[in-house]
C-alpha cells in the first residue's frame, strides 16, 4: 500500500489527533500511524483538567459539544495542610478564568469519532515501523499494516509517539539535548464509581505524604496517594488505599469520604523532562515525545494541544510559502511554553510531597510555604494564573 502525503503523524494519542483534526481544517493532506489499536489507546486512563487554551481549541474546532455538556467546569480548588482545607478561588484571582474537568479518554474519544466521521486516514496496529530521509528532500516511512506492507512518502514528520516513542530516538545525540529529574516517589492512582468527596479538587500536603482528591463527573472519583517509587501495586487492596486516603484529609473530608470498589488502580512514576531542540530536519516533536511534566498541576495534556496549535500553524504557513522561517521558530516557541509549565509543575510537586531527605524541618517550611500561599495576594494569583494555564504566546 503506497501513500504520498503532506505530512505523517506518528501516534494517535490526543495530540497527533488534535493535530489531525486542525491539518484537516487547514487543508493539508496526512495520515496517523498508530502502533496500537484503537481500543488500547483508549484504555489509557490519564489527567482530566483542561485549561481554558484547550477548551478554545476543540471550540475552534467544533468538537466540544460533549464536553460543555459533560465537563465540569471548576473556579477553584483547595488546598489542605495542617489539617485544614483552603479554597484558591481560580476565578476570582484570575479575572474570571476557569478550568474544565474533562478526562482525556474522552478527549480522545471525541477526536477519534470526528476523524472517522470525517473519513480521514489512520492505520492503527502498525508494526516495524521505520522512517528515513529526515534530513533529505522527502521523508520514506515503512511499516506493517495488518499483515500487509505499508509504504508512505511524506514531506514532513509529526513525532506524536510520546515519551518512549521511536520519534526522539531518531535526533542524532550531537543534536539533542535532554533533561531530566526522576522524582523518589509516584502517584498510586484508583478510579471508582463513587460520589466525589468534594465538588472542586483538594490537593494535599499531609506530614504521611501527599493526596489528591479528583473526579471525572458527578458520580466518578479519581484519587491518589503518594506512594515509593517502587511500591508494589500487589501490595494495595482496596481496604487498603481508602483508610491510607481518609488518614490524610481532614476530619470533615475523611467523614464524607465514600468508598467502593476500585475500576483501574495503577502506579505511575512522577518525572520532569524536556528534549531540546523539538525540530530536527522534517521532523517536528510535539506533545510527550518532547517533555514530561509530573502530573500536579494537570500540564501535561495542555502543553501538547499548544504543542500541536503551534505546529498547525507552522505547517500552514510553511506548505503556503515554503520559507524555512516559521518551522525554524517551532522549537523555540514551544519550549518558552515548555519550561514555564515544567518550573510550575516541579514547583507545586516539590510543594505538596514529602522527599526522604527533606525531614522535619522541610515539612515545616513547606507548610510555611502554603500559609503564605493563601494569605498572600500575590502568592495566590501567582499559584491561580499558573494553574488556568499561561497564554499561549507571552512575546
Amino acid at each position: 500500500m503506497h501513500h504520498r502525503v503532506q505530512v505523517a503523524i506518528i501516534g494517535a494519542g490526543p495530540s497527533g489527533l488534535m493535530l489531525g483534526a486542525l491539518l484537516a481544517r487547514a487543508g493539508i493532506d496526512h495520515v496517523i500511524i498508530e502502533r496500537q489499536s484503537p481500543d488500547y489507546v483508549l484504555s489509557r486512563i490519564r489527567a482530566g483538567v483542561l485549561e481554558q487554551g484547550t477548551v478554545d481549541v476543540l471550540d475552534q474546532l467544533e468538537l466540544s459539544g460533549r464536553l460543555h455538556r459533560e465537563g465540569l467546569v471548576h473556579h477553584g480548588f483547595e488546598l489542605l495542610f495542617q489539617g485544614r482545607r483552603h479554597r484558591i478561588d481560580l476565578h476570582a484571582l484570575t479575572q474570571g478564568k476557569q478550568v474544565v474537568v474533562y478526562g482525556q479518554t474522552e478527549v480522545t474519544k471525541d477526536l477519534m469519532t470526528h476523524r472517522t466521521a470525517s473519513g480521514l486516514s489512520s492505520f492503527y496496529q502498525v508494526e516495524a515501523l521505520q522512517i528515513r530521509g529526515i534530513d533529505e528532500s522527502s521523508v520514506q516511512i515503512e511499516g506493517n499494516h495488518q499483515g500487509r506492507p505499508l509504504h508512505i512518502q511524506c514531506d514532513i514528520v509529526a513525532g506524536c509517539d510520546g515519551f518512549h516513542g521511536l520519534c526522539r530516538r531518531l535526533m542524532p545525540s550531537k543534536v539533542l539535548k535532554e533533561y531530566e529529574k526522576i522524582y523518589p516517589f509516584g502517584w498510586l492512582g484508583v478510579l471508582a464509581d463513587v460520589k466525589p468527596v468534594a465538588d472542586e479538587l483538594i490537593y494535599v500536603n499531609s506530614p504521611q505524604g501527599f493526596a489528591l482528591c479528583s473526579m471525572r463527573s458527578p458520580s466518578r472519583s479519581r484519587y491518589y496517594l503518594q506512594v515509593p517509587a517502587d511500591d508494589d501495586i500487589n501490595a494495595w487492596s482496596d481496604e487498603r488505599f481508602w483508610a491510607v486516603l481518609r488518614s490524610r484529609l481532614d476530619a470533615e473530608a475523611a467523614d464524607q469520604l465514600i468508598t467502593g470498589p476500585s475500576i483501574e488502580k495503577s502506579i505511575a512514576p512522577l518525572r520532569s523532562f524536556v528534549a531540546e531542540p523539538m525540530r530536527w530536519g522534517r521532523l517536528l516533536l510535539a506533545g510527550d515525545a518532547a517533555h514530561i511534566v509530573p502530573p500536579t498541576g494537570a500540564k501535561g495534556l495542555n502543553l501538547a494541544v499548544s504543542d500541536v496549535r503551534f505546529l498547525a500553524e507552522a505547517l500552514s504557513c510553511w506548505f503556503s510559502d515554503r520559507d524555512d522561517h516559521h518551522l525554524d521558530r517551532y522549537s523555540s516557541r514551544c519550549l518558552q511554553r515548555v519550561w514555564r509549565a515544567e518550573r510550575f509543575s516541579w514547583w507545586f510537586t516539590s510543594l505538596m510531597h514529602r522527599f526522604p531527605e527533606q525531614g522535619e524541618f522541610g515539612q515545616k517550611i513547606q507548610e510555611a510555604e502554603l500559609d503564605y500561599l493563601i494569605r498572600s495576594q500575590a502568592a495566590s494569583a501567582s499559584l491561580a494564573e499558573n494553574y488556568v494555564g499561561l497564554p499561549m504566546a507571552w512575546s
